[in-house]
């Protein structure tokens, strides 16, 4: 036999046959690109991370205290600690009393800040998670265990989990994609698979640039149609099947197959589903994506522009609409919530944040896919109640990291609306009442998702990994 002839049945006979079984699923590795069953019957079948990167500040958001507004400017008062459960360190200083007046919304009366009007109009489809603590409060270890369930690096992002569990519902769109204007601190490690297949990878898709060609770029190929595309990925299929039979199982190379085979199918659904021009002007309008990109030079990493986190929103409504099973945001470049100097950078940021946020869970009630999405709002830790003093803050105005206790907004999947859960101090340095720790957090999603986070498991290095490590419990005080 030629070698010619070698390729062509090749190409015809057992590449078609290699991806046929690579669709249908490597059931060693879990490499299952169609919908899997959950383990039990779901609330809910899609999840929308909305990561506010550099955490927001709950007692200026939905956290109020009259108790540090009474206190403004003072020390603690020494009973607190006598009678609380909060330790007194290094972080309580100077208390700030937030400078946002805060009103009660909705049917249920949920107090939310003057930063967050618009959410305050769909809270009572809101369940405010008051209680949330986490493990340290630096910036790349608490980013990448709310992303990932460790501390440190190298594990798999809650999204490549949850596709690991499920599958995708839309062979021609990713299960998890990930979303941001520039890079989040930390980067690729927040959406990587880890040690699972590479075929639970997020894809990364960049918000700085507004026309799809530019955000998915390399994607379309305008030199060669798709009847020759398809011929030369069936090649390249068979031949990297024939270096498995060599070699054995490679779950990166079947990876690698898998994402070729994807990003083929994308040219048909992929550039329509993030092209917003193709909403009405009056939808664009209520989510506040401006009709023109506007211009900026700054090179402030953590800078923000107006209309980026809003387009976002809009295209993770599209997206799950299409069957995405996770889609994840980040707000801003590097970590634009970290208020060190002036609290009142919050009020540009929850500007930008608050319309989209607001205009997403209307949209996705009115079409009844809010019950099916569980829609997640939050950042790494939240701010401490008093002033921040350290010698490189130049506007002592604004406030320090706090991991001890923040907040968490969580809305459909099967989770109540209009109500508060948990809840800190009177001042908010600590949670004190039905404390959430993120590997409770990260339970709950799964569990709404129908998979129960101590059997969703991975044998990786000699042992069973999951995404909540050895701890985490249902938090079922919130779900209907």
């Amino acid at each position: 036999m030629t070698r010619r002839d070698a390729l062509n049945r090749l190409g015809l006979g057992f590449g078609a046959l290699g991806l046929s079984q690579l669709l249908a699923g490597a059931k060693d590795e879990g490499l299952v690109m169609g919908p899997r069953e959950p383990h039990f019957a779901p609330r809910a079948k899609h999840v929308i991370y909305l990561f506010l990167n550099g955490g927001p500040s709950h007692v200026d958001t939905f956290d109020p205290k009259p108790e540090l507004t009474k206190y403004h400017g003072k020390q603690v008062p020494a009973e607190f600690f006598a009678k609380s459960k909060v330790k007194k360190d290094g972080d309580h200083s100077t208390l700030l009393g937030s400078p946002f007046a805060f009103r009660n919304y909705g049917q249920s009366g949920l107090p939310v800040s003057e930063l967050f009007p618009h959410v305050g109009g769909v809270i009572d489809d809101v369940c405010v998670v008051r209680g949330m603590h986490t493990d340290l409060p630096a910036h790349p270890q608490a980013i990448t265990q709310m992303n990932c369930g460790r501390l440190i690096a190298g594990f798999p992002s809650m999204g490549s989990w949850v596709t690991y569990g499920l599958g995708t519902e839309n062979q021609n769109l990713p299960g998890f994609i990930a979303m941001c204007p520039g890079t989040p601190n930390v980067g690729a490690e927040l959406w990587s698979s880890g040690f699972l297949p590479a075929a639970y990878q997020g894809t990364y898709v960049p918000l700085e640039e507004s026309e799809p060609e530019k955000m998915i770029r390399h994607l379309t190929n305008h030199k060669v149609g798709r009847d020759e595309q398809r011929k030369q990925l069936d090649l390249v299929a068979a031949l990297n099947r024939l270096d498995v039979a060599r070699r054995g199982a490679d779950p990166q190379l079947e990876g690698r197959i898998a994402a070729m085979e994807t990003a083929f199918r994308m040219q048909t659904e992929a550039l329509d589903a993030f092209d917003v021009g193709k909403e009405k002007p009056e939808m664009r309008a209520r989510y506040g994506v401006p009709d023109a990109v506007p211009h900026t030079e700054t090179k402030i990493r953590s800078a923000t522009r107006d209309g980026d986190f809003a387009r976002g929103c809009l295209i993770a409504r599209r997206l799950v609409e299409r069957g995405v099973r996770m889609v994840q945001l980040y707000f801003g470049e590097d970590i634009p919530w970290d208020s060190h100097h002036d609290i009142m950078v919050h009020k540009k940021l929850a500007r930008q944040a608050d319309q989209p946020i607001a205009a997403l869970l209307a949209d996705l009630k009115a079409s009844g896919l809010l019950k099916e999405t569980l829609v997640v709002i939050g950042g790494e830790f939240g701010r401490t109640p008093s002033v921040e003093t350290s010698g490189r803050i130049n506007v002592q105005n604004g406030r320090n990291h706090n991991a001890r206790g923040f907040t968490y907004l969580l809305a459909g999947g099967g989770v109540k609306g209009g109500m508060a859960y948990g809840g800190t101090d009177e001042f908010g340095f600590a949670a004190v009442e039905n404390t959430v720790h993120l590997h409770d957090l990260h339970a709950t999603i799964l569990h709404v998702l129908g998979l129960d986070h101590k059997r969703l498991t991975y044998r990786h290095s000699g042992r069973d990994y999951r995404l909540t490590d050895v701890a985490g419990n249902v938090v079922t005080g919130i779900l209907g």
